[in-house]
């Protein structure tokens, strides 16, 4: 029976009213706490918030790199050497004492191109012999006056007129000798004229060209591309003045006609887009930066202006709307009036604005980074001034205002630890959401350009590197961790907000 009685007595000790404990749980703050618990999304997402803050804080401190560190790699790069083009047009030598002009070249053209044996021009009649494949000799009563040829003499030593023509001639029939007066001359298989053992020219279809600046081209290696060429090959070697062996390799441009020349060095270069490996986990980004550690840093940057703006706005809103809802009158309206006008204001033409007079200015990334969250922060103030306003004005009217009244209470205690203290739960509310979008909005200008500025990193400005679709398809380490971490933040900041919307909310279920 008697421990019937102690049984009864617990029990009604625990439905007790009076029991502390009984009183602790049904405090507002454990009501609210409770609430929010239940609310299996708002869970999630705070565990969301709180994988993102270890992630961005703790991990930078465990990375083995630092943000701005660059990597580097040997690579064979290839850069454009020289040009090559094969002459298509007729090269015209006058004879000693003649003169053929360019209304005469002129007329010749027409006469070859109609496969006529003669032309006039300026009441002279001219006299077309081919001598060879895309070689003419032009003449006059017998005499010759010029010759017309495609093929390129390139002179070493001086050469008279007729040993001009008389080495093309051969040149072009195949011969491998000419005799010009009482000298005899050779013809070697690269076209080389040689006279007495000594080369005094030779003879090619192909313009070489140098592509840098600093280059000469030497006639070796023009010979020997040009014999290549000739041969159809793709690549090969030369040794140049420097006595080391150089590889080249040759493609051609059916558009242009153009034979280009690329020669391999190699190189110290960025590491850029290296796929994920032991030493990278998630690859390196164009600057040969590890993506890892830009991650966790950028995340650091995002959360931070994400925060940083919202306090911004959530401190100016409060005085703002709290002053223009408790005194009302001409002060409520100055004070609705101003915010009318921030609403009007166009947010981000004004912040492209200001993005490209701070990067006229150049300045520092980390001014420019204090910058971007007045601005954001200045221009978000009116949404929170105006639901602080709309609650004091309902607040202001009751029983425990008039008491602070009639207790002499001076006007800025009544507002900031009577009224605004009661606005509290719809701010965090709004502040929680607005976190998201802050970030979003941060994500934004980085991605255009005009937010968090190299060497810092933020996820918008890492999303920024994917700047061509070849990027985007190949490097999927590169924007798609950064696009998850953004979904991941900006959707735990609504779902906490979420939670704590119904969790305030005195008309939930317990």
């Amino acid at each position: 029976m008697s421990d019937l009685q102690n049984t009864e007595n617990k029990d009604n000790e625990q439905l007790s009213l009076n029991d502390d404990r009984r009183v602790r749980t049904l405090s507002p703050g454990a009501l609210v706490a409770q609430r929010f618990f239940r609310n299996r999304l708002a869970v999630v997402g705070m565990v969301m918030l709180i994988s993102m803050f270890i992630f961005s804080f703790i991990g930078g401190l465990i990375s083995p790199y630092r943000q701005d560190e660059q990597f580097y790699k040997y690579t064979d790069l290839k850069k454009e050497y020289a040009a090559v083009t094969q002459n298509a047009d007729f090269r015209y030598l006058s004879a000693d004492g003649q003169n053929f002009d360019s209304v005469a070249q002129a007329k010749f053209l027409l006469a070859q191109g109609k496969g006529e044996t003669t032309f006039e021009t300026k009441d002279a009649t001219y006299e077309l012999t081919e001598e060879g494949k895309d070689f003419y000799m032009i003449s006059m009563n017998g005499e010759t006056v010029a010759i017309a040829f495609k093929d390129i003499v390139n002179k070493i030593a001086d050469l008279s007129f007729d040993e001009i023509h008389a080495a093309l001639i051969a040149y072009t029939n195949g011969e491998k000798t000419f005799t010009v007066g009482d000298a005899e001359y050779t013809l070697d298989d690269d076209g080389n004229i040689v006279k007495n053992g000594e080369t005094v020219g030779y003879i090619t279809r192909f313009v070489i060209s140098s592509a840098q600046s600093d280059v000469v081209i030497s006639r070796e290696y023009g010979e020997e591309a040009a014999a290549q060429i000739a041969a159809d090959a793709k690549e090969f070697d030369f040794v140049g003045d420097d006595g080391e062996e150089h590889h080249y390799n040759i493609s051609y441009d059916a558009t242009a006609k153009v034979w280009s020349i690329t020669e391999g060095t190699e190189t110290y270069v960025y590491d850029s887009y290296a796929s994920p490996s032991k030493e990278h986990w998630l690859g390196t980004d164009t600057n040969g930066m590890d993506m890892l550690t830009r991650l966790m840093y950028g995340g650091r940057v995002s959360l931070i202006i994400g925060f940083i703006v919202v306090i911004i706005e959530a401190v100016l809103g409060i005085i703002l709307g709290g002053i223009s809802g408790y005194f009302g009158g001409w002060v409520d309206n100055l004070i609705m009036r101003i915010v009318d006008i921030f609403y009007c204001i166009p947010s981000l033409p004004l912040i492209i604005i200001l993005g490209a007079a701070m990067d006229a200015m150049k300045l520092d990334p980390q001014i420019r980074m204090l910058y971007l969250m007045l601005i954001l922060g200045f221009l978000g103030w009116p949404s929170i001034a105006r639901l602080v306003r709309g609650q004091i004005l309902s607040l202001r009217e009751q029983e425990f205002m008039t008491a602070t009244e009639a207790c002499g209470i001076r006007t800025s205690k009544r507002i900031f630890k009577h009224l605004i203290p009661n606005v509290i739960p719809q701010l965090i509310v709004i502040c929680t959401m607005s976190l998201g979008s802050t970030i979003i909005t941060e994500a934004t200008l980085s991605f255009l350009g005009l937010g968090v500025k190299f060497p810092f990193a933020s996820w918008g400005n890492i999303i920024n590197d994917v700047n061509n679709a070849f990027v985007m398809t190949h490097y999927w380490f590169v924007w798609i961790p950064a696009g998850i971490c953004l979904l991941i933040a900006v959707l735990g900041f609504n779902f906490v907000g979420d939670g704590l919307r119904d969790a305030f909310d005195p008309r939930m279920k317990r």
